[in-house]
């Protein structure tokens, strides 16, 4: 018997037919369902409507519906969706760095072990940057201030413990500095972080690379450094790798499906977001919003993962925002 193709089983109206590796057909519903823990406008939500718009647009399944489910930092959105879809393989979440963070913070009793990693997708790496009148001018001037007096360099972000916080923390960390005595003033929106940057009311400021680039190519804030591996197209500086700065952070956001799905249903979602991040519309898309394809299969995305979780708690342990 010959398998359908996946447009083949969006045309008939069907299911999506795979040959499991026993031989006997799976059928995986070509409608999902996909929440965003986060109230519409935000990152997760982005994210989720531009799968939404891909996976349809490419025909790789019929339908999908994205639903909200806001506050605090994704804890209450995963929990609901952990009781309420166990076993459910046409329910996929989107989440990300943030909600390490948060589920750490909030002693979460539902945290990311309770779903199903299927993919890593996209990132933002994160920029230092200083107004245009301020005297430091490399991140060796930066680690000076610090080595110095830290408590002395104020930074300027989002929210207390977040990818911004966290940030900070390593690079003070890798300064020498005391990271639990980084003196970070936490701002509700980035419109307000970013005039306290402008105005030079915080020393440095920290954040996505392309909410700066603006600014900078106007010279009203200066780059000091970014927070990938090597160079990134379209940003207007350099890494802090390549300066002799060893700091590496990326904001990231992936997909998870339901607790309780069996391994053939996780391997065809798996596929569903893979077939979805090769195509051209994703990638289009990505073009179009500034994310970084940073695709990580299911194992992959699992392993990096737990790393991730181990590296976050210790940062946050020696910030003082969690306890052991």
């Amino acid at each position: 018997m010959r398998t359908l193709t996946r447009r083949e089983a969006v045309a008939l109206g069907g299911a999506i037919l795979t040959v499991a590796a026993g031989g006997s057909l799976q059928a995986l519903p070509s409608e999902l369902k996909i929440m965003a823990p986060a109230a519409p406008g935000g990152g997760w939500d982005q994210t989720a409507r531009v799968m939404q718009g891909v996976l349809t647009a490419e025909r790789i399944v019929r339908s999908a519906q994205v639903t909200n489910v806001a506050g605090a930092g994704g804890i209450i959105g995963i929990a609901q969706f952990v009781n309420g879809s166990k076993g459910d393989p046409t329910a996929l979440m989107v989440s990300g760095f943030v909600m390490v963070g948060a589920i750490l913070m909030n002693r979460a009793p539902v945290t990311l072990e309770a779903v199903t990693p299927i993919a890593r997708l996209t990132g933002e790496w994160q920029a230092l940057v200083v107004a245009a009148n301020s005297p430091i001018k490399t991140p060796q001037d930066l680690v000076a201030a610090l080595k110095a007096d830290v408590a002395k360099v104020s930074w300027g972000g989002g929210s207390a413990g977040g990818v911004d916080h966290i940030t900070a923390a390593m690079f003070a960390g890798l300064a020498g500095a005391d990271g639990s005595k980084v003196n970070y003033i936490a701002h509700s929106g980035g419109g307000e972080a970013m005039a306290a940057i402008l105005s030079n009311r915080v020393t440095v400021g920290v954040g996505g690379g392309s909410e700066f680039e603006q600014h900078v190519k106007g010279r009203r804030l200066r780059w000091i450094g970014l927070t990938a591996p090597q160079g990134t197209a379209g940003l207007p500086g350099p890494t802090l790798s390549e300066q002799g700065i060893k700091l590496e952070l990326q904001n990231w956001r992936g997909v998870f499906a339901a607790p309780g799905i069996t391994e053939a249903q996780r391997a065809e979602l798996g596929q569903l977001v893979e077939s979805m991040v090769k195509s051209k519309g994703w990638a289009d898309q990505l073009a179009a919003k500034g994310w970084q394809d940073t695709y990580l299969g299911a194992s992959a995305f699992e392993a990096f993962l737990k790393e991730e979780i181990a590296r976050v708690s210790a940062v946050l342990g020696q910030l003082g925002l969690v306890r052991a």
